[in-house]
């Protein structure tokens, strides 16, 4: 059967990330779906009915709940609802748990898998639904993701999407306002406006890392996110952060998100402060589209920072190359260079 769905990048982790960076955000279910599949993994299941399911998805939903009532744009939801009682204390675990596998899972099943008004080539799970049991099948295709680098990333970026995706709607921002920022001591992404306190959103790892398909920016290494790890990836400016000033005069903001890359630690320390070669400035616009592309939180933040429009947003990216070059010396490329695209 045809299918509407396209990735330059047919493999499993390509297709994973689709979902969880492109698929609709009506509701934040997806990502409690995702994040109950992932534990799939790690437990090297091959089949689970939707009643044990319902344990990992109610408990991760109650717990953001907690922090950000807002879950979904329906008007009502008996599910959300009763994940709300079950905080309040006025229903108990396991009526949560019976009430979450009866209308927790009604569209998220079917609809996880689907993109672009398609479905993915390589399913991670299949429904049987039949006799009276509801029981999900995992495949191959999902059980294979453990054996990728980029595994022990997956959690993090399915967490900072979401995290995102709940602060804008609980916020109730105009997203023509929405402006995330950049705190560089701590690495994270905060909101802050004149009606508001500061609130801190998500790590910019976590963030950045599936819109780089987990590779160095510069290098196409593979890199970590994981704070434990000894090489754990760099947030960069792409353009050097020593020229703010001059760049401020321009209205461009250097700490903002289109400017933030990930990059590989060994690979950081030599850039330092100089200029990328100029095909990187056109893989920092292809990264920045992709953000757009994927209608996430941090998008309207792009395109208030850049520009309404491709070509705005290619001019000035221009520009703002071009006045980093003016007050450098020497332009850069790393030493290492692997064949690859975003």
């Amino acid at each position: 059967m045809t299918t509407k769905f396209q990735i330059n990048d047919p493999s499993i982790e390509s297709q994973w990330r689709a979902l969880i960076l492109f698929g609709k955000n009506s509701a934040t279910y997806k990502f409690a779906f995702a994040k109950s599949l992932l534990g799939l993994i790690e437990e090297q299941k091959t089949k689970i009915s939707l009643a044990d399911l319902a344990i990992p998805f109610a408990d991760s939903i109650v717990a953001h709940i907690k922090t950000n009532d807002k879950q979904g744009n329906s008007s009502s939801s008996k599910f959300l609802e009763g994940c709300r009682n079950y905080i309040a204390g006025t229903i108990s675990q396991e009526q949560l748990y019976s009430l979450t596998e009866k209308y927790g899972f009604v569209n998220v099943v079917d609809a996880f898998q689907n993109i672009n008004g398609g479905t993915i080539p390589d399913k991670f799970y299949e429904k049987d639904y039949k006799e009276g049991k509801k029981d999900i099948i995992i495949t191959d295709n999902l059980l294979k993701i453990k054996e990728l680098f980029q595994y022990r990333n997956l959690e993090q970026e399915v967490e900072a999407r979401w995290n995102l995706v709940e602060t804008a709607w609980n916020l109730q921002i105009n997203p023509n306002l929405l402006e995330v920022e950049y705190d560089e001591a701590k690495s994270l992404f905060f909101i802050e406006s004149d009606v508001m306190k500061r609130i801190d959103v998500t790590s910019v790892r976590d963030s950045l890392n599936g819109y780089q398909k987990g590779k160095c920016f510069y290098s196409f290494q593979d890199i970590s996110i994981n704070k434990n790890d000894s090489n754990t990836c760099a947030v960069d400016h792409f353009l050097p952060h020593v020229n703010k000033i001059e760049h401020a005069k321009l209205g461009a903001n250097i700490n903002g998100v289109w400017n933030l890359v990930l990059s590989d630690s060994a690979i950081n320390l030599d850039k330092k402060a100089r200029i990328p070669e100029k095909k990187f400035l056109e893989r920092l616009f292809n990264r920045n589209e992709f953000y757009i592309e994927s209608k996430h939180p941090l998008a309207e933040t792009i395109v208030n920072q850049t520009g309404q429009t491709k070509q705005l947003r290619r001019k000035f990216l221009e520009e703002n190359y071009n006045l980093a070059l003016s007050l450098s010396i020497q332009k850069w490329k790393p030493n290492i260079e692997i064949k690859g695209t975003f």
